[in-house]
C-alpha cells in the first residue's frame, strides 16, 4: 500500500498506528491509493446501512399528488420518485434538460401519461419509457387512489 501511495513503509505504518500526523500532501496519496475522497479518508466511518422511516425523506404536493423522493442521498444525474395519485387528480411534469430520459412504472390503480402529444394508459406492472425533455403530464382518471414510481436519468451536461 505504501509503495501504490508513493510515501515510505515507514510513513504507512505510522498512519496506519495512529502515530502519524501527515502532512495534507500525504493523505491525499494515501486516499488517492484507497479510492476513497479525503473527507471519507478522516470521517467516522458509515453504517453499512441507515434506516430512514416514513416521513424522513422529502416529500411535496404538486396538484394534488404526493411526491415522495426515494433517494436520500444525491445521486449524479438521476432521480426517483414514489408518486400518490389520489383518485382522478393531474400532475403536470416539468420537462428536463435536453437529452433526459424519464421511466414511468404504475404499482397500483391507472396512471395516465401524456408526453409529446401521445398517451399511454398504466395499469399495474406497465412501465414507459420517454422522453423527460418534452412536456408531459400525469393523470389517474379513477375514483381509487393510484400508484408509480418515475426515474428520471438526467442528460450529462459536457
Amino acid at each position: 500500500m505504501a509503495r501504490l501511495a508513493g510515501i515510505p513503509r515507514a510513513t504507512w505504518s505510522n498512519i496506519e498506528s495512529g502515530a502519524a500526523n501527515p502532512t495534507l500532501a500525504v493523505l491525499h496519496r494515501v486516499a488517492t491509493a484507497l479510492a476513497v475522497t479525503i473527507e471519507e479518508l478522516l470521517s467516522s466511518p458509515r453504517a453499512a446501512c441507515q434506516f430512514y422511516p416514513k416521513g424522513k425523506l422529502p416529500v411535496r404536493e404538486r396538484g394534488g399528488v404526493t411526491v415522495c423522493k426515494l433517494l436520500p442521498d444525491a445521486v449524479p444525474g438521476m432521480e426517483l420518485d414514489r408518486l400518490e395519485l389520489p383518485g382522478e387528480s393531474v400532475m403536470t411534469g416539468v420537462p428536463h434538460t435536453p437529452g433526459t430520459r424519464e421511466y414511468l412504472a404504475c404499482e397500483s390503480g391507472r396512471i395516465v401519461l401524456t408526453a409529446a402529444g401521445e398517451r399511454w394508459v398504466l395499469s399495474p406492472g406497465d412501465l414507459v419509457a420517454f422522453r423527460g425533455d418534452q412536456r408531459h403530464a400525469y393523470a389517474n382518471p379513477d375514483k381509487a387512489p393510484a400508484v408509480g414510481y418515475s426515474v428520471v436519468v438526467l442528460a450529462r451536461v459536457v
